[in-house]
């Protein structure tokens, strides 16, 4: 079988599925932000666990999402500029 492109690429990036706990302040607030953010950046999600508890400072966002090697930093840089974040680490 022949698969004709009609935009052929030109290089092919491998997306790994990256486990990520994201820290965030603002209760359940904060991470309905991540949750959008998320959203925006338009890369696949498998899974997402929020850990909100009433009278603690931070909150936990838990997820999975396939990034390619090259979309890793930007990715980072862009889910620390939502104001209600604190970190972002894999786990």
């Amino acid at each position: 079988m022949t698969v004709i492109d009609h935009s052929p690429r030109t290089s092919w990036t491998p997306r790994l599925r990256r486990r990520l706990e994201i820290v965030t302040t603002g209760g359940m607030q904060g991470v309905l932000d991540v949750g959008a953010e998320l959203r925006a950046c338009g890369c696949p999600v498998s899974d997402f666990v929020a850990d909100v508890r009433d009278g603690v400072v931070y909150s936990s966002v838990t997820c999975t999402v396939s990034l390619a090697e090259t979309e890793r930093d930007a990715f980072e840089q862009r889910m620390t500029a939502v104001p209600a974040v604190i970190s972002v680490a894999p786990c």
